[in-house]
């Protein structure tokens, strides 16, 4: 990232819910498509095992010569692990299942909370924005993509369960900031998969605001076929069906999120 001539290091993103299914890695492709269109340089860092935002890319899992596994094992630079995508501006650090590995071998190494933040170091100046997609667990991956943040945006739906893990995830950022990265803070709630026509959504929603007012983010994702479509084909949804509800909601959530961070 250039500022007035002098490079500075990319703003550091991780989105993280130990809830699965709340729309993560939708929200890391599709966020990270619109900002590449906006003409930011992007850099996708899976640490997912199962690999989704690696192939919502359109990048074979199986065949990715250098993973974040690698990187964070010490065994390859994140430098010789990037890939470019067909994509404006996106480049992606894939996984597969090979970094499920990891959370055993990292248990016993050095540093092992800041390891991704180690690796990130030298490349962060290469862009303008980094993005971290992490497990739907709070185990040392995502510690790892959260030592190394600048901000965190929590996707989840207008859920009652939602908001007992929503509890329990700002008491281990609040962790996490008091031992390791006292810079992390929360970027914004982004509400995904919602039905404005559910009360138990409408709810939630008003639960949320009076705990986290001015932390949600204004635009909320509703569900949209083409979203669930896109990621089958490989692409983000701004690239699958420009025209499609879903590719514009993201595009407002690239926008807010550029202005929150």
């Amino acid at each position: 990232m250039e500022t007035n001539g002098a490079k500075t290091d990319a703003r550091i993103v991780t989105f993280a819910n130990q809830k699965g299914g709340v729309g993560k890695s939708t929200s890391v492709v599709n966020i990270a498509a619109s900002l590449g269109q906006l003409d930011k340089r992007v850099l996708v860092i899976d640490v997912d095992p199962q690999g989704n935002t690696t192939s919502g890319f359109g990048i074979n899992k199986k065949s990715a010569q250098n993973t974040i596994y690698d990187v964070l094992i010490g065994r390859a630079n994140a430098e010789n692990a990037v890939v470019r995508t067909q994509f404006q501006n996106i480049s992606v650090i894939p996984a597969n299942i090979s970094l499920a590995g990891a959370e055993f071998e990292l248990v016993m190494a050095d540093n092992r909370e800041s390891r991704l933040k180690q690796a990130l170091s030298p490349i962060a100046g290469d862009y303008d924005y980094i993005l971290i997609d992490c497990p739907p667990s709070l185990g040392i991956l995502t510690i790892n993509a959260l030592v190394a943040a600048d901000g965190l945006v929590i996707p989840m739906q207008c859920e009652y369960y939602s908001l007992e893990g929503l509890s329990q995830l700002m008491m281990s950022v609040k962790q996490i900031k008091k031992r390791f990265n006292p810079k992390l803070s929360l970027t914004g709630i982004l509400i995904t998969m919602y039905n404005g026509r559910l009360n138990l959504s409408s709810q939630v929603m008003e639960e949320l605001k009076k705990y986290y007012a001015g932390k949600i983010f204004s635009t909320a994702i509703a569900r949209n076929v083409k979203l669930s479509e896109a990621p089958s084909f490989g692409m983000p949804v701004c690239y699958y069906d420009k025209y499609s509800k879903g590719a514009a909601l993201y595009a407002e959530v690239a926008k807010e999120l550029m202005e929150r961070i």
